[in-house]
């Protein structure tokens, strides 16, 4: 009997070692889903599941990626506002729906700040503004003058209204003090082939989407939108460099969980997806996106999403910008 008691006792501790270790850790015993806002194949959802798989093996669970895609961003977002708080749902955040909806949806159904937990930064990249190899001016003075001398009339392509590259457009018209012909598309593929077969003028477009173009000589870059030089286009000058300091408008992405995520499980996850941050293979496939300044804490993750939605606030207002035009 006392040996069975020990092999009982044996038993015990090796099944504490797994399934129930996790709810130690806070963490749910089933899947966990994070859910991107996007089709499969962008740069959210490439990001998400390089995350989710290398979770995925440190946890000992399925980790799920799961596709939510409309408006932005806006609905998958929307969605996980109103899961339950246990980490069994996360979001993998964009600045669509973090940072430009709320002054662009006035009847948006969340609150970013208080129907979502703020976990980690996974990467900030910046835009590209790109031209077709037919345009003439491929300077940023060059095509001030130009917009300059004919308000209105040149073309610059988005990825849609309310899209972070409509709204750096906006940002280059405020600074810039230049009208320019806004022409929205369904996403940046129809932009970009515009713009290869000058339909259009120039385009603010993303680095993950842009930069093929631009290594295969179809779109050349002019400049950059983050106040420094992203690894993959060191020869890209800046929109600072350019005449425009501190003009800066990215494109981001991070980890959030619903509103009442406890503050302890929350910070489970910010060291476990640090920790896959600082792998080797993880580093060289997000510097390969353009994803740059991820990791940290979840607090300076919060207070950058408050900087960003108060920013693009003011570009909002300033520019009379509406997501429906």
């Amino acid at each position: 009997m006392q040996r069975r008691s020990l092999l009982q006792a044996a038993a015990g501790t090796v099944a504490s070692l797994g399934a129930p270790r996790l709810f130690a850790q806070g963490l749910p015993s089933g899947p966990i889903r994070i859910i991107v806002g996007f089709p499969p194949g962008g740069g959210t959802d490439a990001l998400a599941r390089v995350l989710g798989q290398k979770l995925g093996v440190m946890w000992g669970q399925q980790v799920i990626i799961e596709n939510k895609a409309g408006v932005a961003g806006v609905l998958a977002a929307d969605y996980v506002a109103q899961q339950p708080s246990d980490g069994s749902t996360l979001l993998m955040a964009h600045i669509n729906s973090h940072a430009l909806a709320p002054s662009l949806q006035p009847k948006l159904n969340y609150n970013v700040e208080r129907d979502f937990v703020p976990i980690m930064l996974v990467g900030v990249t910046p835009n590209l503004l790109i031209a077709g190899t037919m345009q003439p001016a491929v300077t940023v003075k060059d095509i001030v003058a130009l917009c300059k001398a004919k308000p209105g009339q040149i073309s610059f392509g988005s990825a849609g209204s309310g899209s972070a590259q409509h709204l750096a457009l906006e940002m280059f018209k405020l600074s810039a003090k230049v009208d320019a012909l806004h022409i929205p598309y369904k996403g940046s593929a129809p932009a970009i082939t515009d713009l290869i077969g000058g339909q259009i003028n120039y385009c603010f477009e993303t680095m993950t989407a842009a930069t093929p173009h631009v290594k295969g000589g179809k779109v050349v870059a002019i400049a950059q939108t983050r106040t420094k030089r992203a690894k993959g286009h060191p020869t890209v000058p800046t929109m600072a460099e350019s005449g425009f300091p501190d003009f800066e408008a990215t494109t981001w992405y991070g980890l959030v969980g619903p509103g009442k995520l406890p503050k302890g499980l929350a910070q489970k996850i910010n060291e476990d997806a640090n920790k896959v941050m600082a792998m080797p293979d993880v580093q060289e496939r997000l510097d390969s996106y353009g994803a740059e300044d991820g990791g940290g804490s979840s607090e300076k993750f919060t207070a950058f999403i408050h900087t960003e939605i108060a920013k693009w606030a003011k570009v909002v207002k300033e520019g009379h910008v509406k997501a429906d035009t």
